[in-house]
Parts: structure tokens; C-alpha cells; sequence
């Protein structure tokens, strides 16, 4: 079966490709990294004109979906440039608020890009889908979010602040356990059938964000192996290159249907199968540029480590692989 986009999501896709173009996102994925979050938020706040987080929001509370084939066509093009932020948190909290009330209060300034939402669920005591808890016990950018939801013990809660602001792998992922207490939101059995579904969406996010992160490692790669020479020649006519390259390029395009698939369905199984497929298809694209651009690869001050480095943190966030094969193969 062939998943192809309609002129309308090709379009969406191509006017946030150069909305994010002329942002510089990696100059934004830096200064977010340093703690400066002042070009972040200029640049979220596009992003939320462009539609991205109303296409999680279902209509009655000033969204236009839930779309999540639309979301996935989103992200791909977030993830191709690095752009930093909670934006998987901020798509998945609508599918914790589906109580009537507490949706009419947060769900409109989701859609909009005036809240900014990070969620996190205390490692080990919340199980989701029986293989996992909800990401960790840390929430991503706590200090940038404007509302931090928190998991603990089947009740979700608004975390009154945070704590100190930890390094992650990625230096733009900066992680912050959330202050104990708060205002109690929700409590009992729909709050875990709430969670759950929030991870279907975190999950169909982070695939997309993913395969993105690993389209453009694979476009710099090639750019890069045309340009660099050894022996008088540039070392993509080296049949070996030319090898590692194609697994890549095969290993992101197997990816592609299986995201569009599971964003088709959104059953749990059919999300963590695109999950573990496009994040391990980014890892291993990440390691075959790394070898490929030799020493430079290394350097922090080179705009390729702003996805290596995504690459590596988005393989094990909202669910690590053997925990995304164990549901699938369990579905």
C-alpha cells in the first residue's frame, strides 16, 4: 500500500519548510540550549500561526482536528529543522484533557501557542499500556513551559514549578523534575485511559519528529561526501559510501508509510511499530553521517551535531525501543 500526501498536506508541509528555513533554526536550537528562549518562543509562536498545535485540538475548543495526519506531515518538517522545544508535550496534552472542563480551560491556549505544555509522569509508579510509564520521572524544558502536567499515582496534577535544569544528551532537550504537590486536576480510571492515549500521540510525534531529524543528517551527508576528496576524488564515488548511504536512505523510506500508516489508524501497536522504526532508521543514519564527516562530526560548533544529538535522545523518548517492540509484538 503507497501512503501519498494530497496537494493540501504537500502544501502545509512545503510553507513550514520555509517558514523554519528562513527562522535559522540552528542559531534558535543554540540559544535555547544556553537557556535564552527569547528567539524559541518567537519562533513557536509562528509555528502556532501556521496551525501546527491546533491539529491535536479537536474543533469545539478553537483547534481543527484531531488531524493526526496532519501532525505527522508537521513534524516530519519540525524534526528536518531541530526545532527545539516541548512541541511532542504540547501536541499530546489534549489527549489528557478530555474532561469537559478542564479542556474548555487549557485546550484553547494549546491550540493557539499561548500555552506551552510539558508533561511528565513519576518513573514507576504509572504504568501506561502495560509496558512502560510515560516518558520519565524528568519533564522536558519545564523552564520554558508556561504549564507543566504531572503523573503521579493516577492522578494528574499542575505542577506548581520545577527544580534546577538538568543536561540531557541534547543539549537543546533541557529536562527539570517538576515541584511535588499542586493543583489536583483529574484522579482515578480515566485519567489512566487519558494517559494512554497521550502516548499514542507523543509517540506518532516523536516517530515523525524523527524521521525528519534523519532526512536531513542523510541530505547533509550526501552535500558533504560530494564536497570532501580523498586520493583526488570525493569519497561519495567510494563504492563502500555509496553502500552506507543507501541502507539509510532505505531504512528512512521504509519508515515513511509505516508513519502515515499508523497516523491513518492511531492503534497503540501501529504507533510504537512507526516509533521504533523511524528512530532507530534516524540512529542509525546519525551513525553512518558521524562516520562519514570524520572529525567534524565530533565538533559541537558544527550545525550537523544539532540532529545527531536529537537523534540519539528522541531513540529513547516516550518509550524506548525494546519497550516499543514489546507492545507490538504483544498487539
Amino acid at each position: 500500500m503507497r501512503f501519498l500526501l494530497d496537494d493540501e498536506q504537500r502544501a502545509f508541509a512545503h510553507s513550514l519548510d520555509a517558514l523554519l528555513t528562513a527562522a535559522d533554526t540552528p542559531s534558535v536550537v543554540r540559544s535555547w540550549g544556553a537557556g535564552d528562549h527569547t528567539a524559541g518562543l518567537a519562533l513557536w509562536s509562528r509555528i502556532a500561526d501556521a496551525g501546527v498545535f491546533a491539529l491535536a485540538v479537536p474543533e469545539a475548543y478553537e483547534g481543527v482536528g484531531p488531524l493526526p495526519v496532519e501532525l505527522a506531515v508537521a513534524f516530519v518538517e519540525l524534526g528536518r529543522h531541530a526545532v527545539p522545544g516541548p512541541l511532542v508535550e504540547t501536541v499530546a496534552a489534549p489527549a489528557l484533557l478530555t474532561e469537559p472542563g478542564l479542556a474548555k480551560r487549557f485546550l484553547p491556549g494549546l491550540a493557539s501557542g499561548e500555552t506551552i505544555a510539558t508533561v511528565v509522569a513519576m518513573k514507576g509508579s504509572y504504568a501506561l499500556d502495560g509496558t512502560c510509564a510515560l516518558d520519565n520521572s524528568y519533564a522536558l524544558d519545564g523552564d520554558a513551559a508556561t504549564t507543566l502536567f504531572a503523573l503521579d499515582g493516577g492522578e494528574l496534577r499542575l505542577a506548581p514549578g520545577h527544580g534546577p535544569v538538568r543536561t540531557s544528551i541534547d543539549p537543546a532537550r533541557r529536562l527539570t523534575r517538576p515541584a511535588p504537590g499542586g493543583e489536583l486536576l483529574a484522579t482515578g480510571p480515566q485519567v489512566t485511559a487519558a494517559a494512554a492515549h497521550a502516548l499514542t500521540w507523543a509517540r506518532l510525534a516523536t516517530a515523525a519528529q524523527a524521521l525528519g531529524v534523519g532526512l536531513t543528517l542523510l541530505d547533509r551527508t550526501v552535500a558533504y561526501v560530494k564536497q570532501r576528496s580523498q586520493f583526488g576524488v570525493p569519497i561519495g564515488s567510494f563504492q563502500a559510501v555509496k553502500h552506507r548511504l543507501a541502507d539509510a536512505k532505505v531504512a528512512l523510506e521504509f519508515a515513511r508509510p509505516l508513519l502515515f500508516g499508523a497516523a491513518l489508524t492511531m492503534e497503540p501497536a501501529d504507533v510504537a511499530a512507526a516509533k521504533v522504526t523511524a528512530c532507530e532508521a534516524a540512529y542509525t543514519t546519525a551513525r553512518t553521517a558521524l562516520q562519514l564527516h570524520g572529525a567534524i562530526g565530533y565538533t559541537a560548533e558544527y550545525d550537523l551535531s544539532l540532529w545527531l544529538t536529537k537523534a540519539r535522545a528522541l531513540r529513547t523518548a516516550w518509550g524506548t525501543p525494546g519497550e516499543c517492540r514489546e507492545l507490538v509484538l504483544n498487539g
